[in-house]
């Protein structure tokens, strides 16, 4: 089913943007830049987020300018001319053209002309907005243009006095998901908990854990999903306990929990699902009784993801089910208030509940507003992720706990009465995730 972004929403984002800038100002942006794989070979392109955000226009060397107030056209593209000969080899390009009729910019100019043309925009304007030190080759291109301005000085022309980021401005603006942004989420994370099904019913083969990346994929690719957001993690037994595990290399053994957690990317978009099962289909004991405590409090931080909360209060109320789990269950001594505030459960639950999710997996977006946590507010995108790990090499504990590691991760967007869950179409409880392996 296709998704796609209006060519009027991200006009729509541009005037917002404008309207957030100083009066007499300018922002400029590049598109990302081609990157070099091995050789002649390039990585598959794909698009800076911002650039995306405000454009949609999916090719590499290109620059948007918004000049508000210009009389010719305040949302400026330079981009790549049409070349029927390049085109044979490399595909079809948009050119400037395409690009004020099909995506709508007010005027557009070759690339290779943006050096005689962007510093007479620049010109007389106070202050210019762009990514400040995220690429040293377009800080020394934006620097180039405003010598070409100062070199003019004594003729009449007034460089601009200000250089400012403009993350500030345009990430604020990210963090609030649309109705049409939350639709192809909504679509990238029902094809997403596709993949993850099938890589359950997969596991009972055997195999290697590559075998289940390759039903991940394979499911992304065959709705459209051209890329996962992020290397994929599938690590089975202990590798389940290694947060970043991407080797994905190790045999599938019988007795053991697989972590996976993967999602694909959407129009660029991303998904973000973590699901831990078992390779035989059952849960053992020790692995049910870990599960258990881990569901809980994904379900208690759900239920704390809704308006007027802050950001801290899902990971809060997660970190209370956690640690009152592992104290029930040996794991930990003393007191529940002790142990939060001594932080005694880090040893088996070191990272957060969750973070922004967006055209970015770790999207953009303050988390503290000032001193004080960001409160949520409708649109807003986040996963909910706890987990617990029982490191292998852990002598603290009996050796049956040894080498699990367990997370549930889902995608939720926050709404007026509190959250919608994106990614619930894969299952999560011990008797649905047992039930769908022995199908």
């Amino acid at each position: 089913m296709a998704v796609t972004i209006p060519v009027k929403e991200f006009a729509e984002r541009r005037r917002k943007l404008m309207d957030r800038m100083a009066p007499d100002s300018i922002a400029i942006l590049p598109a990302a830049p081609e990157r070099v794989r091995n050789r002649d070979v390039l990585h598959p392109f794909r698009q800076d987020s911002d650039f995306q955000y405000l454009t949609g226009f999916g090719e590499p060397e290109a620059v948007l300018a918004l000049i508000p107030g210009r009389e010719h056209g305040e949302a400026v593209l330079f981009c790549k001319e049409r070349n029927p000969e390049k085109e044979l080899w490399d595909g079809f390009l948009v050119g400037p053209e395409g690009a004020i009729e099909l995506y709508g910019f007010d005027d557009a100019f070759p690339i290779a002309d943006i050096d005689d043309i962007l510093p007479g925009m620049i010109e007389g304007r106070s202050r210019v907005y762009y990514p400040l030190g995220k690429d040293p080759a377009f800080d020394n291109r934006v620097m180039d243009w405003l010598k070409v301005i100062r070199s003019k000085v004594r003729s009449g022309a007034h460089p601009p006095g200000e250089l400012v980021a403009l993350e500030h401005l345009l990430h604020d603006m990210r963090l609030y998901k649309s109705a049409a942004e939350i639709k192809v989420m909504a679509k990238a994370g029902q094809i997403s908990a596709e993949a993850h099904c099938r890589a359950m019913k997969r596991a009972r083969q055997g195999g290697y854990e590559y075998n289940l990346e390759a039903e991940l994929i394979h499911t992304f690719m065959e709705h459209g999903a051209r890329s996962t957001a992020y290397p994929s993690i599938v690590g089975g037994g202990a590798n389940g306990c290694i947060l970043h595990y991407i080797e994905n290399a190790a045999p599938l053994k019988d007795g053991d929990l697989v972590l996976i957690d993967a999602g694909c990317e959407l129009e660029c978009y991303a998904s973000d699902i973590t699901r831990t099962f078992p390779v035989s289909g059952k849960f053992s004991p020790e692995q049910k009784a870990l599960y258990e405590v881990v569901l809980a409090a994904q379900y208690a931080a759900i239920d704390a993801v809704k308006p007027d909360n802050h950001w801290n209060q899902p990971h809060e109320a997660a970190l209370k089910v956690l640690t009152q789990g592992l104290i029930d269950l040996g794991l930990l001594a003393g007191t529940l208030d002790d142990a939060l505030a001594n932080e005694s459960y880090k040893p088996f639950f070191m990272h957060r509940t969750g973070h922004w999710l967006g055209l970015d997996v770790h999207d953009v977006g303050d988390y503290k507003v000032g001193d004080a946590w960001r409160v949520l507010e409708p649109g807003m995108a986040l996963t909910v992720e706890p987990g617990l790990y029982i490191a292998p090499d852990n002598t603290d504990v009996e050796p049956r706990w040894r080498g699990i590691g367990i997370r549930i991760e889902d995608d939720v967007v926050v709404t007026k009465e509190g959250c919608r869950n994106l990614t619930e179409g894969v299952p999560k409880t011990i008797a649905d995730i047992e039930a769908l392996m022995a199908d």
